[in-house]
């Protein structure tokens, strides 16, 4: 689980911070496509944190969203913000029937697992999701950008495109679409990251920081372009996070040999 201390700095900050506005901005550019083209009705967000995005997915699109996480702490701040039927409840073990779901939607969370654990909700996920029903997934990539934020807010893993493509897919998923994101600020990550972050030696704390407003635009301007691009169907080949995409099969995966 992530680290509980995270839950308030992000409730503070995910409305107006660069780089939570610029991902849902990337995240909306995959999901609107599809959203136009299929019907929804009933939507998980599974590792929902403060519930902020389950409420923006509900007004966007007007899906029935059930919210769900383990930490209570960002439960208490999503009923203030009025987000819908949520649950206290382990992504590993969904408190719902098979095919309850039209879609299941899950921004890094799975990442908050040991290595070798995601198969354990991804298997769940499938579950719950109607046949032909959407998977819709965010998170972090590629282990050299592990940061001092990744140690604070206990984040166990970071994923290639083809690891998690191949997970998905062991569940019984079709990958629909899946790409790198936050790709411009590329170098900015790893001069941070590699360079300040074990020069300056300080401990690690939480990436989620106010920042004067004029850098607050700057940082986020990388992020609009990268949704425009998305939304024209476009795809990066590296980058800080992996969006995908994917449809539960018709049938249950095959047991292993």
């Amino acid at each position: 689980m992530m680290n509980p201390a995270e839950f308030a700095n992000i409730a503070q900050s995910e409305q107006e911070f660069w780089w939570y506005r610029g991902m849902r901005k990337i995240t909306f550019a995959l999901l609107d496509p599809i959203a136009r083209q299929r019907k929804f009705d009933t939507v998980l967000e599974a590792g929902c944190g403060t519930g902020h995005f389950s409420v923006q997915l509900a007004r966007r699109y007007g899906w029935r969203m059930h919210s769900l996480d383990l930490g209570w702490e960002g439960l208490a701040f999503g009923k203030q913000l009025g987000a819908p039927r949520m649950v206290q409840a382990d992504i590993c073990r969904l408190p719902y029937r098979a095919d309850s779901f039209d879609a299941v939607v899950s921004m890094d969370v799975i990442v908050h697992l040991p290595r070798g654990r995601e198969a354990e909700p991804l298997a769940e996920f499938a579950r719950v999701l109607k046949p032909g029903g959407l998977l819709a997934l965010r998170v972090s990539a590629l282990d050299i950008l592990r940061s001092h934020h990744s140690i604070w807010a206990e984040e166990r893993q970071r994923f290639t495109r083809s690891r998690i493509v191949e997970a998905v897919r062991t569940q019984g998923f079709r990958v629909l679409r899946a790409t790198y994101a936050n790709s411009l600020l590329m170098p900015v990550a790893l001069a941070k990251f590699r360079l300040w972050e074990p020069l300056s030696q300080a401990p690690p704390s939480s990436g989620v920081e106010p920042v004067p407003a004029w850098l607050d635009s700057l940082l986020h301007a990388p992020l609009a372009l990268e949704a425009a691009w998305l939304g024209w169907g476009g795809s990066f080949p590296i980058g800080q996070s992996i969006l995908l995409l994917a449809e539960r099969a018709s049938a249950a995966p095959p047991l292993p040999s």
